[in-house]
């Protein structure tokens, strides 16, 4: 009797301190565990991820063409404009900056006009194809019409040598003139007779 009665003591001395481990012990092991945010779907979530800002685009430094603030020259400005990755690409980022306003400066081209496309030749001609409101919504007068082109050639040529002469085209064809006085039935070569010293 004595030694079974040994038996029962041991096993319950045994069980009372495996439940005295469990009920110290256990909890300090779950506290000392990092805790793992649980997002509502229940999945585990981590930091928030960071997006990659995108680099910034790449330009050039162009020369652009402006009415004087007298009206009767054509100055030059530096303006970065967007990079083409090919002489083509490069004329249509460069009309399309000169197109586009640019106050306090005077632009010879009407302001409705829009750039459809820009064509350059192995012999060095770009042909640059406008929307009509270049010819319908112009001023006319000689000298306007003078600067509204070289405006457009200028631009190129001085820009890009590779590109030494510029027809103007209207919604794809070939035309006389904008407005009754320049000659547009040929490419033209760069003339800087009316433009005064650079600005701004």
């Amino acid at each position: 009797m004595h030694a079974r009665a040994a038996i029962v003591a041991g096993v319950l001395l045994v069980a009372l301190a495996g439940g005295l481990i469990l009920f110290v012990g256990l909890p300090r092991w779950y506290g000392s565990r990092p805790a793992t945010p649980v997002a509502a779907a229940g999945t585990p979530t981590g930091p928030p991820a960071t997006t990659p800002s995108a680099p910034p685009a790449r330009k050039i430094t162009a020369t652009l063409f402006y009415v004087s603030d007298d009206g009767m020259a054509l100055v030059g400005a530096q303006r970065e404009v967007a990079f083409g990755a090919t002489v083509p690409e490069q004329a249509r980022a460069i009309v399309d900056a000169q197109i586009a306003s640019a106050p306090p400066l005077v632009s010879a081209i009407p302001a409705e006009t829009k750039l459809r496309d820009v064509f350059v030749t192995d012999r060095g001609d770009a042909f640059v194809d406008l929307s009509t409101e270049v010819s319908t919504k112009h001023p006319g007068g000689s000298l306007d019409e003078i600067f509204t082109v070289y405006t457009i050639v200028n631009a190129l040529t001085v820009n890009l040598p590779a590109i030494t002469r510029v027809q103007i085209l209207i919604d794809g064809k070939e035309v006389d003139t904008l407005a009754g006085h320049v000659d547009l039935r040929h490419p033209l070569a760069k003339s800087l007779e009316w433009v005064t010293h650079d600005s701004h």
